[in-house]
C-alpha cells in the first residue's frame, strides 16, 4: 500500500491544478456532477474541532460514490490522520509551520493496521472502516475513561458524537464526564413512557446540576403506540416488540445523524457484555468508555465527585429500565433485576457488531 501522503503548504504537489477546493461546510448544492468528475478535491478545515469536513468526505465517498483523490487541508491535527483516512481522504496538506514527525508517526501507525479488513472481498470503504476501527480501539483502550471520552469527542469524531443515557443507577458517571469535557454534547434520553417517576425526576436533577445544555428526550411515536399498544400492556405479551416500539425505533431515528454514540455499558454487567470492547462498529461507532470498570470503580467515582444516586438504588435496584420490567437485583449480577424470570437480557438498542478482521 502507498503511504498516506503528507505535503507541505509551501511545496504543493506539481499536479495542484487537478484539485478543486471545498470548504468543510460546503452546502449540498455545491456538490455538482461537474465537481464529482474532478480528479481531486481538497476539503479545507477551519478548525480541528469542526467535524463537517469528515462528514463531507464520508458523503462524497459513500453517498455520492466519488472516486477521485481527496485531500485534507487547513486546521487538522496529526492524531486525526486515522480518521481522515477512514472517511476517505487520500492525503493531507500540512500547515506551513508543521513539524512532520508527529504526522509521520500517526500515518505509519495507521499503516500498520490498514491491511486488515472484514473479508477478502471487502470494498475500499469497508477496508478503511476495518482499519480505522482497529487503530482507534488500540488508541482508546490505552486511555482512562475520561481521557478516552475526550479524545473520541474532540479529536477522533469532533462534533459528531452524542451520549446515550438512561439516567439509571450508574448514568451519572458518563453524564458528569461529558459536563466536564463539553456540556453542549447532545444527550439522548429514550423516554419510553414506562419509566419510573423517580427516573424522570432524577433526569431533571442531573441535567440541572451538571449544566448539560443539549438534552433530547426521545418518546415513542403516539401514532404507533395507538396502533400497536393501545392498552399499554404489550410488555406482558411480547416484551421484545414492546422494547422495539418504545426504545429501538425512537433511538434509531435520532441517532442516525451521529457518527459516534457513547454508552455506559460495562463488562462487569455480565451476560452478553462480558467481552465488551471499548469501541464497536455496525454502521455507527459505539464507544463504551467504562467498558472495563468494576462495581468498585463505579462506587468510587460517585463518592469522589459527590454525585447523587438514583433514588431507587437505596431500595435494591442496581439497574434501572422500564417500571413493569424492572425489579430489585435478584443476585450478584448488576442487571439481574431486568426482565427477571425470563431469558431476555437486552432491550435491543445495543446491538452493534464488532467488525471481524482477517488478513487480506
Amino acid at each position: 500500500m502507498t503511504p498516506f501522503p503528507l505535503s507541505r503548504e509551501a511545496a504543493r504537489p506539481t499536479d495542484e491544478a487537478a484539485f478543486l477546493r471545498l470548504a468543510a461546510d460546503a452546502p449540498a448544492r455545491e456538490i455538482t456532477s461537474a465537481l464529482l468528475g474532478a480528479p481531486g478535491l481538497e476539503i479545507v478545515f477551519d478548525s480541528f474541532k469542526d467535524g463537517r469536513g469528515f462528514t463531507l468526505a464520508r458523503r462524497l465517498r459513500e453517498g455520492l460514490g466519488y472516486s477521485g483523490r481527496l485531500r485534507a487541508a487547513g486546521q487538522v491535527l496529526p492524531d486525526q490522520v486515522p480518521h481522515l483516512q477512514a472517511v476517505g481522504f487520500d492525503e493531507v496538506l500540512l500547515p506551513p509551520d508543521a513539524t512532520p514527525e508527529p504526522w509521520v508517526r500517526y500515518r505509519d501507525r495507521q499503516g500498520a493496521y490498514y491491511h486488515y479488513t472484514t473479508s477478502a472481498g471487502a470494498t475500499i470503504a469497508e477496508r478503511r472502516r476495518g482499519a480505522a476501527l482497529e487503530t482507534a480501539k488500540l488508541r482508546l483502550e490505552a486511555q482512562p475513561a475520561e481521557a478516552m471520552l475526550e479524545d473520541a469527542l474532540t479529536r477522533l469524531w469532533p462534533g459528531q458524537g452524542a451520549l446515550l443515557s438512561s439516567f439509571g443507577a450508574e448514568a451519572a458517571i458518563t453524564l458528569h464526564m461529558i459536563s466536564r469535557i463539553d456540556p453542549t454534547v447532545p444527550v439522548l434520553f429514550v423516554d419510553t413512557g414506562k419509566l419510573f417517576p423517580e427516573t424522570l425526576a432524577y433526569a431533571r436533577i442531573l441535567t440541572t446540576r451538571l449544566g448539560l445544555k443539549t438534552l433530547t428526550r426521545l418518546p415513542p411515536s403516539a401514532r404507533v403506540l395507538a396502533a400497536q399498544d393501545p392498552a399499554g400492556d404489550l410488555w406482558k405479551k411480547d416484551p421484545d416488540a414492546c422494547c422495539n416500539l418504545r426504545k429501538v425505533a425512537p433511538l434509531a431515528g435520532a441517532a442516525k445523524e451521529y457518527a459516534l454514540l457513547v454508552t455506559g455499558r460495562k463488562r462487569s454487567h455480565g451476560e452478553g457484555r462480558a467481552e465488551l470492547p471499548a469501541l464497536e462498529y455496525d454502521g455507527q461507532y459505539r464507544l463504551n468508555p467504562l467498558w472495563n470498570w468494576s462495581e468498585q470503580d463505579v462506587a468510587a467515582y460517585f463518592a469522589a465527585h459527590d454525585l447523587p444516586p438514583h433514588p431507587l438504588v437505596a431500595e435494591g435496584y442496581r439497574s434501572l429500565g422500564c417500571a413493569p420490567c424492572t425489579a430489585p437485583a435478584q443476585g450478584g449480577c448488576v442487571r439481574s433485576g431486568r426482565w427477571a424470570g425470563t431469558e431476555k437480557t437486552e432491550c435491543g438498542i445495543h446491538r452493534p457488531r464488532a467488525l471481524t478482521v482477517s488478513s487480506l
